[in-house]
């Protein structure tokens, strides 16, 4: 049976996992830098480094680095063997937001992840940290990479969570990065835009609210603030 529209704001949470649940920058840029030691070119500065986490890899080898479709997909298989095997792991979850996850679950809102990260590794990332569990479905980048773009990638978490009959009259997306409001906006999509990610001040433009602890992010989501405390 589908389930009764939900009192809170929003009646689906779409959530990003880099710069929103983990912290995952260590391990991404040590791989990135790895990658580039391996094809013999200079790694750019940690801080330009840093710019890579959120968006798409293989895009970012394009678009950044300025490889040929070639170049970008060796990058790719470098990248993401290093990253498998070490890099996933290292990385942190943010004080808070764990609760925050099972609040949602609790109050019986559609949970879905929507990240540009490729599935496998997600998948990884969530059960290393023990964050399985709170999702009705965890949607990333295909890892074929022809998925990826954020809008694509919200696109499928809908789908996903209709299968379901969840309602999704109101769902809304968590993230921290432009990528993340411009590709839920694509959908008409709101986004709560969490400042302890990646993104600077200027990436908040057109979110629907701006977040600096998971106890205004709860807040937010018209849910209590206690457990995420």
């Amino acid at each position: 049976m589908p389930r009764q529209p939900s009192p809170a704001p929003y009646s689906a949470v779409l959530f990003d996992l880099d710069g929103t649940i983990v912290d995952s920058a260590p391990g991404i840029t040590a791989t990135l830098a790895y990658t580039f030691e391996r094809l013999g070119l200079p790694a750019p500065t940690p801080a330009q480094l840093l710019e890579w986490v959120g968006p798409p890899i293989l895009d970012s080898f394009r678009d950044r680095a300025g490889f040929d479709t070639d170049e970008s997909l060796r990058a790719l298989r470098i990248y993401r063997e290093r990253y498998l095997s070490t890099g996933v792991y290292d990385a942190t979850v943010y004080p808070g937001v764990p609760a925050v996850l099972r609040e949602i679950a609790a109050a019986g809102i559609p949970l879905s992840l929507a990240t540009s990260k490729p599935e496998t590794p997600a998948r990884t990332v969530l059960g290393h940290f023990g964050l399985l569990d709170p999702f009705h479905e965890l949607t990333g980048a295909s890892d074929d990479e022809r998925r990826s773009a954020k809008k694509d990638v919200v696109e499928e978490a809908l789908r996903r969570l209709s299968l379901h009959d969840f309602d999704l009259s109101r769902p809304v997306l968590v993230g921290d990065r432009h990528h993340d409001v411009e590709g839920a906006a694509h959908h008409g999509i709101p986004t709560i835009f969490v400042t302890w990610g990646y993104g600077s001040p200027a990436e908040q433009a057109g979110a629907v609210a701006v977040v600096d602890t998971p106890a205004e992010l709860l807040a937010e989501l018209g849910l209590s603030e206690q457990t995420a405390a």
